[in-house]
């Protein structure tokens, strides 16, 4: 099999795709590489600086709240353990019309690919992981 290729230096994919794999700090998806944190979004797959839990706010999530009128399910991929997710970004997302599910990054990695494939309008902000469980 062929090494990915690493996507492009602008951090961004051009369609929303399902995720082939997850960890060792990264995702593969489209026969491609990433390292770091990911949005998948109808508008394609973002390269995304959050690292961990605290750096998920309304500023981090503003291509979702772009995106919102595509959007029904946010799955929130926290890193390799479940955390508290902030009422108030919750609710400003719901708000929008925008269900949340935030959940370990593998849990939301699962589901997203679940939904895709049944052609829903899901998104996921997923943390990158070094391990996976």
């Amino acid at each position: 099999m062929d090494k990915p290729r690493d996507v492009n230096q602008s951090g961004y994919y051009p369609q929303q795709v399902g995720i082939d794999a997850y960890g060792k700090g990264g995702f593969r998806f489209a026969g491609m590489s990433h390292r770091g944190s990911l949005l998948c979004l109808p508008t394609g797959m973002h390269a995304w600086p959050a690292a961990s839990p605290p750096d998920i706010t309304a500023e981090s999530l503003k291509r979702v709240f772009a995106a919102a009128d595509q959007i029904d399910v946010l799955l929130i991929g926290l890193g390799p353990d479940i955390a508290a997710f902030p009422r108030p970004l919750r609710e400003a997302l719901r708000a929008r019309k925008i269900i949340v599910e935030a959940v370990s990054t593998g849990g939301a990695v699962r589901t997203y690919n679940v939904l895709l494939a049944e052609e829903r309008a899901v998104a996921a902000a997923l943390l990158a992981v070094e391990s996976v469980r």
